[in-house]
């Protein structure tokens, strides 16, 4: 079977530049994730729909009349304060119970959000318009949109700042110190629960950003997260916890891959394409191990 994309390179170049720019963003919704898992120990299964919340405030704002690209401010703000409210109300019971647990909790957060979201704003597939304009390359040959380019260089933005703030705040040591060792560091005076509050509404809010890029650039529909949780479950166990360098290179890898299925399999396969290459990722993982584990005894 001859594919399009490997008779004209340049389409092999449109394919890997937007893939780039959209792996970016996904890395900036896997550290968020990464982030609340290596410190509580939780997989969070509605960050998805939190991603999806975040950006139906941006496009609320844009049917108010206010550009949507200010979403990337408000929507950190106000999903911060969300996801405080959800440690509070729910994940702090189950903070140090069964890894399971903690999925089933957060499992049954993402379906509330859902309801919520098709309850609020309807099952109606929505965007909210940019009009940022195409920036086009290669004598015209290569077109991407702005809104593309924005979201990657906010998403570059908003991680740089997280990483000056875990190193230079007090909060953000406490963070990385409770990552390593939570009683240790409850022992030094760290008030872990306040960590705890904290690192889910910094995740929280990072999925109010990239929800709010997410809105200007693709669409929005209240059961679209999924894709956005298993996207960003699979960057954090190829990159690992902390690694921030390590997410981003996954992030931008799993973009180009969506792109190239995108052109080879049809647009149609494309979320199957990501669930496929997760199943493959989770078997060699496996099958790693059990070699491990054969070669300890």
């Amino acid at each position: 079977m001859d594919f399009l994309i490997f008779q004209a390179p340049i389409l092999m170049v449109q394919a890997s530049l937007d893939g780039i720019l959209l792996g970016i963003l996904f890395a900036l919704i896997a550290y968020g994730m990464a982030l609340q898992w290596g410190v509580m120990n939780i997989i969070n299964i509605a960050q998805g729909d939190l991603v999806i919340l975040g950006g139906y405030i941006a496009y609320s704002m844009y049917l108010a009349g206010i550009h949507p690209g200010w979403g990337v401010i408000v929507s950190p703000i106000i999903m911060y304060f969300v996801g405080w409210g959800l440690y509070k109300l729910v994940i702090n019971k189950v903070v140090d119970r069964d890894l399971f647990i903690s999925i089933l909790a957060t499992f049954g957060i993402a379906i509330v959000f859902q309801q919520l979201m098709n309850f609020i704003f309807g099952a109606d597939v929505v965007v909210a318009q940019s009009e940022y304009g195409t920036t086009m390359l290669f004598d015209n040959s290569v077109t991407l949109p702005n809104s593309k380019i924005f979201s990657a260089f906010i998403s570059l933005l908003y991680a740089v700042i997280l990483v000056i703030y875990m190193k230079k705040s007090k909060l953000g040591r406490a963070i990385r110190a409770t990552a390593q060792n939570a009683r240790a560091a409850k022992i030094l005076g760290v008030d872990t629960e306040k960590v705890y509050a904290a690192t889910f509404g910094i995740n929280a809010a990072l999925c109010g950003v990239a929800g709010a890029l997410i809105a200007i650039t693709f669409t929005l529909h209240p059961y679209v997260g999924l894709p956005y949780t298993v996207r960003s479950f699979m960057i954090v166990i190829v990159a690992g916890l902390g690694n921030l360098p390590a997410v981003a290179l996954s992030g931008m890898g799993l973009g180009v891959f969506e792109e190239f299925a995108d052109y080879i399999l049809g647009t149609e396969f494309r979320i199957g394409s990501v669930f496929m290459l997760l199943v493959l990722i989770l078997v060699y993982r496996r099958f790693k191990l059990s070699r491990k584990r054969e070669y300890l005894k």
